[in-house]
């Protein structure tokens, strides 16, 4: 018996689990359902902890370049303190809510390419069992679909999302991580703008909008970054003009209205918000210029945003970072 237990710390013999999640697509600040499935091993075993942990790929900037990594966001513990018998079948529902800045994985059932996965880990007397990992599908909320279909409405295209490490300052983020979807710029704001990057950051009062737009330079500058920041509210939304609201906001953003700056850390000044607040933006850890990132999406800009994701194509990076997210995690997991 203790040859076994021995054995099922290591991971062999010992305790399996499944983890089955309910309900589809989840809202950032939304609760996540879901049942785990255990199945005992060759011995008895005493489950002294059951995890879950939501996780992220996420790139980071240094100085050799730019890499990508997994990023652990959020971690809840949802059972433990008994003893599954040898071969004993249990299921313990659990549900938990998300951080109300998890990042949009979905827009209208289309991939935007960015990988989040619910990682579940048996902590058994003896040893750990990274257990299951599961992937996350995360729609948007009512405001932030509203905005980009704004967007979409006014002719912009979009490029890409990605998930970048670092902290915008002067906001209320709160992962160590934040979300860039990238979009091509309408026809007639092409002249002001190479592209424009939309950042969310949510939480239960209101939502952060940060703006920012790549500049073309002049005849003798080079280019440089415009940013915006706007406050919304998740009240109301059906009640406004998106379209006009939106198009105020980067029209700021093309008449230079945002504060700008070289790519190198530096302060931001006020965006206004239409009477929905305004504060200044300190975007220290934000000095890049991200090309297609990870899970590029092709899409028609002048189809409107959203007709663009759902008509476009996923390349083919999409479906690989996917697999390799899922397929490497027991080689990440055997590094931390």
């Amino acid at each position: 018996m203790v040859f076994k237990k021995l054995l099922g710390s290591l991971g062999v013999g010992g305790p399996t689990v499944d983890t089955v999640l309910e309900g589809g697509a989840v809202q950032p600040g939304g609760t996540l359902h879901g049942q785990l499935h255990l199945v005992g091993g060759n011995a008895d075993f005493d489950i002294e902890q059951i995890t879950l942990e939501l996780v992220a790929r996420v790139e980071a900037e240094h100085e050799d370049g730019e890499t990508e990594g997994t990023v652990p966001f959020e971690r809840f513990t949802v059972g433990g303190g008994f003893r599954l018998a040898e071969g004993e079948r249990r299921t313990i529902p659990f549900a938990v809510t998300v951080p109300w800045e998890t990042p949009v994985t979905e827009l209208h059932g289309q991939p935007l390419g960015v990988v989040l996965g619910l990682r579940t880990e048996l902590a058994v007397a003896g040893g750990k069992d990274k257990g299951d990992l599961d992937p996350l599908t995360v729609r948007p909320l009512p405001a932030q679909e509203a905005v980009l279909e704004a967007f979409g409405q006014l002719g912009f295209g979009f490029k890409s999302a990605d998930l970048e490490y670092g902290h915008i300052g002067g906001t209320g983020q709160q992962l160590p991580f934040y979300q860039e979807v990238e979009l091509t710029p309408a026809p007639q704001y092409a002249h002001a703008m190479r592209e424009i990057e939309v950042t969310f950051l949510a939480s239960p009062g209101g939502m952060e909008v940060v703006l920012e737009a790549d500049k073309p330079g002049g005849l003798f500058s080079s280019g440089h970054d415009a940013v915006n920041r706007f406050t919304v509210s998740h009240q109301g939304i059906e009640q406004r003009d998106w379209t006009a609201e939106v198009d105020g906001w980067v029209r700021q953003l093309a008449a230079g209205h945002g504060a700008h700056g070289t790519h190198t850390p530096h302060d931001y000044g006020h965006g206004h918000g239409h009477g929905h607040g305004h504060g200044e933006h300190h975007h220290g850890d934000h000095h890049h210029r991200s090309g297609p990132g990870m899970g590029t999406v092709v899409a028609a800009g002048a189809a409107g945003l959203a007709v663009g994701v759902v008509g476009g194509m996923v390349a083919a990076e999409v479906v690989d970072e996917v697999g390799d997210f899922f397929e490497g995690d027991d080689e990440e997991g055997e590094e931390g």
